[in-house]
């Protein structure tokens, strides 16, 4: 499968490095971006795994429906059959008596049968062997030969199933396709939702680190200028607060940052000793989406396209089952060659015509409508899949539109909070500076660091969003958006791996 958005990213910068697991080997760093951490996913991800299974069951399930539309060739053989018992015999005085058996058989039939789609019957030709040898008695053998004989088998009136399968099949098989290539993509959503969970943690990290070592600065500063009686001690227990909580949510943070790594290993499938280092992606597809567009390319590629028609065609499938129940007709026709003689030579040269022709039906006369209240129910039940069907291709749409205009609002979003971010963080600098100087208190210092760390998590949660909802509606429409083409994949190839 090829995908071609390319991220340019930048480097994180820490300061200390946190150990990947409980054990004191060294733990090797890695650094990973969000398109690498996606293509691991794709790979070596449980939720792959359980997508591709899935696929390889469609597959073969299409496959088995495929099979039955060519001719089956099919070989059948008793070798031998040995019966030694007695069996009542009906003399010709009309009294019954028993009479012992002692006989040795054996048979074989070779088969080929093709099904017939446009009529639902079943055309067989056939070739087969008898051989009896009796035991006690007039001892010898006896065989008996079909050279060749055809065979109809033909339903009258009744549901061709063949012929719904092969309008029903290839939807089921089409459906499967379309739902592995958005689970495919629902596996690089959660790959998103772990990578940004991680990289959240990471620069709650950083901002505490950093703001502990400011409080402790600052702290410093203070009680020097508490010494000259330039502020006063309230502030000086206000900044020795600072520190002491500061402390505390970089304790706190390290716990998290450790169980969002952990967290993001499992699923990539990586080894424990293993920290990784998330990059920032620093450039986004600029695109903006139409409504129609988007709404057309996911009608035509979705799941829920098929699914829809899918369950539609079994639902007139249950109708036309019910219908056909209601009389069963069926005709057996065969037209061959028989040939019997005590030698096996001979049995293939004394040959005789060998025809049959049956014609069976069975109707009810009186069931008490249980047939004709079958088809109702089936048409009951038709007419509740095609109102769900309708409220489904509603919500469908609806969430459609409601993705589309969070997404084109989420790049307006995005924007500013990295407008924010940045004077934020030019803000709280300056307050430090200010503060040094003693003209603002450590109130106004620290309204401006819960800010500046406030706006830094908002412009990660921003560009966590606008990933989210783009591959979320790359997804729905299996269409990639910044390249401008389709998400399709060689099926063939993919599950015979």
């Amino acid at each position: 499968m090829k995908r071609t958005i390319l991220f340019l990213c930048s480097l994180l910068s820490l300061n200390t490095v946190l150990a990947a697991g409980a054990t004191d080997a060294p733990a090797r760093q890695r650094t990973i971006s969000l398109d690498e951490a996606i293509t691991l996913a794709r790979v070596q991800s449980v939720d792959a795994a359980v997508a591709l299974n899935e696929l390889k069951t469609a597959y073969w399930e299409y496959r088995t429906f495929r099979a039955d539309l060519l001719p089956e060739v099919n070989f059948a053989a008793t070798l031998p059959s040995y019966n030694k018992s007695y069996n009542s015999y009906q003399q010709d005085d009309g009294s019954y008596t028993f009479v012992r058996n002692n006989y040795l058989q054996m048979n074989g039939q070779l088969s080929i049968d093709q099904n017939i789609w446009f009529t639902g019957g079943t055309l067989s030709l056939n070739t087969s062997l008898d051989f009896l040898r009796q035991l006690d008695g007039t001892v010898g053998n006896r065989f008996m030969s079909v050279p060749v004989a055809l065979t109809l088998n033909q339903p009258i009136f009744g549901v061709n199933n063949i012929k719904w399968n092969r309008r029903i099949e290839p939807v089921r098989y089409a459906e499967a396709k379309a739902a592995f290539l958005s689970a495919t993509e629902e596996v690089t959503m959660t790959t998103i939702n772990h990578f940004f969970n991680l990289l959240l943690a990471r620069e709650n990290v950083a901002i505490a680190r950093q703001n502990l070592a400011n409080a402790e600065k600052l702290y410093e500063v203070a009680k020097a200028k508490r010494r000259m009686g330039q502020i006063s001690e309230n502030d000086l227990l206000q900044l020795e607060l600072n520190v002491l909580d500061a402390r505390s949510t970089l304790t706190s943070n390290e716990s998290s940052l450790k169980s969002s790594m952990f967290t993001l290993r499992s699923f990539l499938a990586l080894s424990e000793d293993e920290e990784l280092e998330p990059v920032v992606p620093d450039s986004v597809p600029d695109v903006r989406l139409d409504y129609d567009d988007v709404l057309q390319k996911a009608l035509a590629n979705n799941s829920f396209a098929h699914n829809i028609r899918r369950r539609q065609l079994e639902a007139d499938y249950e109708v036309a089952k019910a219908k056909g129940n209601m009389r069963e007709i069926t005709l057996f026709a065969q037209v061959g060659f028989t040939g019997t003689d005590n030698r096996f030579d001979s049995a293939y040269r004394r040959l005789k015509d060998n025809q049959v022709v049956e014609v069976g039906f069975k109707i009810p006369i009186l069931d008490w409508g249980k047939r004709r209240g079958q088809v109702k129910v089936a048409q009951s039940n038709r007419e509740v899949t095609e109102s769900k069907l309708r409220q489904e291709s509603m919500n469908f749409n609806q969430n459609i539109f409601i993705l589309v205009e969070q997404f084109n609002n989420q790049q307006t979003q995005l924007h500013l909070a990295d407008e924010a971010d940045r004077i934020a963080r030019k803000r709280y600098h300056t307050n430090v500076e200010t503060f040094l100087i003693g003209k603002i208190s450590t109130l106004d210092l620290n309204d401006s660091q819960t800010q500046k760390d406030e706006a830094r998590r908002k412009h990660i949660n921003e560009l966590f969003y606008y990933w989210y909802y783009y591959y979320q509606l790359r997804s729905l429409t299996l269409w990639d958006f910044a390249s401008g083409t389709g998400i399709d994949a060689d099926f063939e190839k993919i599950v015979r791996q």
